[in-house]
């Protein structure tokens, strides 16, 4: 079982509580454990979080700087603790731009917690659809390759291992993808959660869960 999930709605729920865009944002990093946690307890094996994307550079530099701060921070408290639990963290998009510090802490997040294979959590870090498309594109032609077809494009995504998503869940209420995982999601089941990610709480991923296991995936066939 696949989980991705597009956590949206961090800077509404601060808003709406009088507290400040960067507040939404912690509490949207703590949430990340708490659903870690459960989503383990579940049997999910793959949970993807959409935390950074490539358009998000358009945000004003301070909340950026916030983000990117706040993912070390998060790293450095939390790691020690998942490697315990059997998480294996993995960091996907496109390192370039990204500051040294956030660059270190992601190599080091992944060599720490390797071995581990309870749950994989992937963090798309400043992560988009299309790029990730383009750069496996980029990867082929350098290797010469005169002729691709699924399975080879497959193998140059950034995870290639990972399975395809059976589920991609968005906070917030908005009703689209956002460049989340485009090749990925083509046969994922949707849900759109009427919440904000910091109030998103274990009986809305059992809901989720057991509503899926209730659809028909018929994959284009009958």
């Amino acid at each position: 079982m696949h989980i991705a999930i597009i956590m949206d709605g961090n800077g509404r729920w601060a808003k709406e509580k009088g507290l400040p865009r960067v507040e939404g944002h912690r509490r949207g990093a703590l949430k990340v454990e708490d659903v870690t946690e459960w989503s383990a307890d579940l049997g999910v094996r793959y949970l993807t979080l959409y935390a950074f994307s490539t358009e998000n550079w358009r945000r004003p530099w301070e909340e950026v700087s916030f983000l990117f701060n706040l993912f070390v921070e998060f790293m450095k408290m939390k790691i020690r603790k998942m490697k315990r639990e059997g998480v294996r963290v993995r960091i996907i998009g496109r390192k370039e731009k990204l500051p040294k510090e956030v660059v270190e802490v992601w190599d080091w997040a992944e060599n720490e917690t390797k071995s581990n294979n309870k749950i994989d959590l992937i963090i798309a870090l400043n992560y988009g659809g299309r790029s990730e498309i383009i750069d496996a594109v980029n990867r082929i032609i350098s290797e010469n390759i005169e002729k691709a077809d699924e399975d080879i494009l497959r193998s140059h995504l950034y995870a290639p291992d990972v399975p395809d998503p059976d589920i991609v869940v968005r906070t917030s209420g908005e009703m689209r993808i956002s460049n989340f995982l485009l090749w990925q999601i083509a046969y994922s089941e949707l849900f759109f959660v009427d919440k904000y990610w910091p109030d998103f709480e274990k009986e809305d991923l059992e809901r989720i869960l057991e509503e899926f296991r209730g659809r028909h995936r018929r994959f284009g066939g009958l």
